[in-house]
């Protein structure tokens, strides 16, 4: 899509690090340097400030990727777009049949109304739930991967989502300020929320998460 919009060699491509590297990775592909911009500290995606804030005369798109079932403010990024003479394209996630989405909703709302210790995913806009990202209090990297490690132990299928944010990986290592990057990689943590999940295992989850929840206090 890049090479076809007439992207190239000597462009910029204004791409989230929050995530894989496959966006960075198109971009080069197509002869164009990827520009890393921060994301929306609730929605996981782009800000639109941090991509008004990263904008050049090299400019020439912005690629912008749903996550997590959430959506960006897509609208106000085309604005934005249009405003800049920017190409603006959409990156999303496959979607799930309606009564899966429905499920893992109900399941969703479970987790948020039982969930103590830990700060649930907000669910505006539509939230599909492709995952139940949560943020564990604490010291950041450490607390997190601590608690991760502790429900595994307890039987709980927890993942990292992001790892390691894009701008960090040595073939992309750029010297950019993205706080809320590096606030998401090292608080976030993805839950179960798989529509075939049981009753007694969603009690479960929460059993494990609010024996833990408690013990990891904010970090001042």
């Amino acid at each position: 899509m890049l090479r076809a919009a007439g992207v190239g060699v000597g462009d910029e491509v204004i791409v989230p690090a929050f995530g894989n590297a496959e966006v960075a990775e198109a971009v080069t592909r197509a002869g164009a340097l990827p520009v890393f911009a921060d994301i929306d500290p609730l929605t996981y995606c782009l800000d639109t400030s941090a991509v008004e804030a990263a904008i050049t005369d090299r400019s020439a798109a912005v690629v912008v990727v749903h996550r997590f079932g959430r959506w960006a403010d897509i609208r106000r990024l085309h604005a934005l777009g249009q405003r800049h003479g920017l190409l603006v394209l959409e990156q999303g996630e496959s979607e799930a049949p309606y009564d899966e989405i429905a499920q893992r909703r109900q399941r969703a709302g479970y987790l948020d109304a039982k969930l103590r210790g830990v700060r649930t995913p907000d669910g505006g806009d539509g939230h599909t739930y492709q995952q139940y990202v949560v943020r564990v209090p604490g010291n950041g990297r450490p607390d997190r991967d601590a608690f991760a490690r502790a429900l595994r132990g307890k039987g709980v299928d927890c993942r990292v989502p992001v790892k390691t944010p894009v701008h960090r990986l040595p073939e992309f290592r750029r010297c950019v300020s993205l706080p809320e990057t590096e606030r998401a990689a090292d608080e976030t943590l993805a839950l179960p929320v798989d529509a075939s999940l049981t009753k007694r295992e969603m009690q479960r989850i929460v059993s494990a998460c609010n024996a833990l929840g408690g013990l990891l206090q904010p970090a001042f």
